[in-house]
C-alpha cells in the first residue's frame, strides 16, 4: 500500500475514454490511495465512450484542490468539455503552482492547454493533438510516457501500464 494516505482527484465528464479513467483509478486504489471523481454535477453518472459508467463524488465547484495530492485528467472526448469550466482550469493551475503530480493521457492535454501550463514543458499525448500541444509551447515526444517534473503524460490506452508506473512513482516521491 505505497500510496496509503494519498488523495487523488480525477475529472470526469461525458465521453471519457473508459480505460483511461478506470485503469488509473483501480491502480491507485490498489496502492492504497483515495480517488475521488469530480464532474459538472455531484452524484451524476457519466457514460464513457464505450458505455462504461462513472458516478461523480463531487461537483467541480465543491472541490477544494488543496485537499488533494495529485490530479488525473482522462482522455476521450471529455477533455473538450472539461476545459470549458473555470473550476477545472483553477484546479489544474493550483496543482501546477504547487507542483503536485498531474497525470494526463490522450486528449487530456487540451485541458492543460486551456489552463496555460504547458509553456516550456516536455509532454506526449495522442498524436492527434501534437500540434495543439506544441502551439501551447510544449515540446512533444512520441513516447509511451513522458515525465517532466510533476507532469506525467501518456498517449493512449496501450501505454497505461507505463503511464501508471511513472504516475505512482512520482506521487510516491511527492
Amino acid at each position: 500500500m505505497r500510496l496509503s494516505g494519498k488523495k487523488v482527484l480525477s475529472f470526469v465528464h461525458e465521453d471519457f475514454e473508459d480505460l483511461e479513467l478506470w485503469y488509473p483509478i483501480h491502480r491507485l486504489r490498489e496502492e492504497g490511495a483515495i480517488v475521488d471523481l469530480a464532474g459538472e454535477d455531484a452524484s451524476f453518472t457519466y457514460k464513457g465512450k464505450y458505455g462504461v459508467p462513472a458516478t461523480s463524488d463531487f461537483a467541480f465547484q465543491d472541490v477544494k484542490a488543496s485537499d488533494y495530492d495529485a490530479l488525473l485528467v482522462p482522455g476521450g472526448w471529455a477533455p473538450d468539455k472539461l476545459r470549458r469550466f473555470k473550476e477545472v482550469i483553477d484546479i489544474v493551475q493550483y496543482m501546477e503552482e504547487n507542483k503536485k503530480p498531474i497525470g494526463q493521457i490522450c486528449h487530456a492535454g487540451w485541458v492543460l492547454i486551456s489552463a496555460k501550463i504547458l509553456e516550456g514543458k516536455t509532454v506526449t499525448s495522442t498524436p492527434g493533438i501534437k500540434d495543439d500541444m506544441e502551439n501551447a509551447g510544449a515540446t512533444w515526444l512520441d513516447e509511451a510516457v513522458v515525465v517532466d517534473g510533476h507532469l506525467i503524460s501518456s498517449r493512449r490506452p496501450p501505454d497505461l501500464p507505463d503511464y501508471m508506473r511513472e504516475f505512482i512513482r512520482v506521487l510516491e516521491e511527492n
